[in-house]
């Protein structure tokens, strides 16, 4: 076989000694295929280094095996790790990847969601968060969509992300055990559901333990760097300070870390700081940041089996009724089902900026 060629699927058949049918389903549905007829077919592709062509299959059948991923920031520290979980998924049952990069842009992301109309994806994979305003007038309901690390606030599609709640308890809890009372959160949200969930289990780590509203202080926030800083500075301004900043996101964590040192204060002799999501820098900054870590690229491989299985059987008859338009209203006040949720359990990753309350803050 010649270097410029491209492996065919005619000669992993000749190698494998099995028919091409059969290597099309040891791939595509490899449940279906013995063992050991599995084995053969796999050492064959390994020996002619065959790809699956999606894009190339898609227009054979007349179909899209393409799944549209659409990000509003693809230099999202989160993104790669989970892009891999749904890439190696996708291609072991044949799919193939699109990624369209919103920039933040709500014009971007209804141009995507035309895409889908013109069946060049066969499904949606949305970390955005929520669905671009006007898409109900793009066509009469998504096809087969699934939410990913930010359940989408105006929408009812499934969603696979962390257990946001249990992570932010962990956090309180462990601010709790080393004798802070007066934690700040960072980074409250009306519009982002993962905040919004952080925030419930920020509340619900307090409240076991007693903790008075007085002591309590809570700062919006998007999640951003400079979000961090600036509350830092509002909370120096008002003289209210906390002994422990417990942050929505890493992100907002470095802020916070970036103001206090900017006034010269130590962390964590004279405040603790804490993170959420564990991304690559969490281990860089001074101090390591205590954090919760995302199984991301879990999260990553559940989000697009789950999209999987709906291309394959559909939605159930829940899922129907909740993408109607007239029903909308009453999802987002009474959230998600359950059972549109797969919640993955997050860890606490204890590191250097978490220590006792500094005497200094600790009678204010």
């Amino acid at each position: 076989m010649s270097d410029s060629t491209p492996a065919t699927i005619e000669d992993v058949a000749r190698i494998a000694e099995v028919s091409i049918a059969t290597v099309s389903r040891a791939i595509h549905t490899p449940e279906k295929v013995a063992k050991s007829t599995r084995l053969k077919v796999n050492q064959a592709i390994a020996i002619t280094g065959y790809t699956t062509n999606a894009m190339a299959r898609s227009l054979r059948l007349g179909r899209s095996n393409m799944i549209l991923v659409v990000a509003p920031d693809i230099g999202d520290p989160n993104f790669s790790s989970i892009l891999v979980g749904l890439e190696n998924e996708a291609r072991s049952h044949g799919y193939g990847v699109l990624i369209g990069h919103t920039q933040n842009d709500a014009q971007r992301a209804v141009e995507y969601l035309k895409f889908l109309n013109s069946n060049q994806a066969a499904g949606l994979i949305l970390f955005t968060g929520i669905l671009p305003f006007g898409h109900e007038t793009i066509a009469a309901r998504l096809p087969p969509s699934v939410g990913i690390f930010e359940p989408v606030f105006n929408g009812g599609i499934p969603y696979v992300g962390v257990d946001d709640e249990e992570g932010a308890r962990k956090v309180v809890d462990l601010l709790l055990a080393e004798g802070h009372r007066k934690i700040a959160f960072i980074g409250d949200s009306r519009t982002r559901l993962a905040y919004k969930r952080r925030r419930a289990g920020y509340d619900a780590g307090l409240n076991s333990a007693a903790v008075p509203a007085e002591l309590r202080l809570v700062q919006e926030g998007d999640g951003t760097l400079e979000s961090g800083r600036a509350a830092v500075e509002r909370l120096f301004v008002r003289d209210t300070l906390p002994t422990a900043f417990m942050c929505v996101n890493d992100q907002t964590a470095l802020g916070v870390m970036i103001g206090l040192k900017a006034r010269g204060y130590d962390i964590p002799r004279d405040f603790s700081v804490t993170g959420f999501d564990d991304v690559p820098q969490a281990t860089f900054m001074t101090p390591a940041l205590t954090t919760i870590r995302q199984p991301r690229t879990l999260i990553g491989k559940h989000a697009m089996a789950l999209l999987l299985e709906l291309l394959s059987n559909g939605l159930p008859a829940e899922m129907e009724i909740l993408l109607r338009p007239d029903l909308l209203l009453e999802l987002l006040s009474n959230g998600l089902p359950a059972e549109m949720e797969i919640l993955l359990r997050p860890d606490l990753v204890v590191r250097n900026s978490v220590s006792t309350p500094s005497p200094r803050w600790r009678e204010r």
